[in-house]
C-alpha cells in the first residue's frame, strides 16, 4: 500500500526533503529548553534579520555548542555532575539538550553569544540579486 502526501503529487518534484523536514518537526514535543524567535526590521539591502534566544540558566560557554549540519542549526547543551558535591536537595537537575532549528535557504549563523544564562544565536538571510537569464531556443526542423 502506497502512502499518499501532498508532496506526492507529480508536480513537486525534489520536495521529498521537505516532506522528511515536515514530519521531524510534527515529531518533536521537548520543550526544555525555552526559547524565543525574533525578527529584526529589515534595513534597505540588508535583508532579513534574525535572533534565536534560548534560556540555557546553569550552563557555561564550554557545555553549549552551536554548529550548522546542512540546512540546520544545532544546539547542543551538556552539564557534567559534579562528584565533589554531596546534595542534600536537588532541585536544579542537570540535564543535555539538542535543539534543531530548520534553516531556509540562503539563511546563515553570523554569531551566537551568551550573558546572562542567555544564548543568542544571529542569522540572517541577505536580500539576493535578481537575476534575470534568457536561454536560448534552438530550432531543429
Amino acid at each position: 500500500m502506497t502512502r499518499m502526501t501532498p508532496f506526492s503529487n507529480p508536480l513537486l518534484l525534489g520536495f521529498d526533503s521537505m516532506e522528511k523536514t515536515l514530519e521531524r518537526v510534527a515529531k518533536s514535543g521537548d520543550s526544555y529548553p525555552p526559547y524565543n524567535i525574533e525578527r529584526f526590521r529589515p534595513e534597505e539591502r540588508k535583508g532579513e534579520r534574525l535572533r534565536i534566544t534560548l534560556a540555557v540558566a546553569g550552563f557555561a560557554e564550554e557545555d553549549l555548542e552551536v554548529t550548522t549540519e546542512e540546512n540546520q542549526l544545532v544546539i547542543k547543551g551538556r552539564q557534567n555532575d559534579d562528584a565533589d558535591r554531596d546534595y542534600l536537595h536537588r532541585g536544579i537537575a542537570s540535564r543535555q539538550f539538542q535543539r534543531v532549528f530548520v534553516l531556509a535557504d540562503g539563511m546563515r549563523v553570523t554569531g551566537a553569544e551568551l550573558k546572562n544564562g542567555l544564548l543568542s544565536v544571529d542569522l540572517d538571510r541577505p536580500e539576493p540579486e535578481r537575476l534575470v537569464k534568457k536561454i536560448n531556443i534552438s530550432v531543429k526542423d
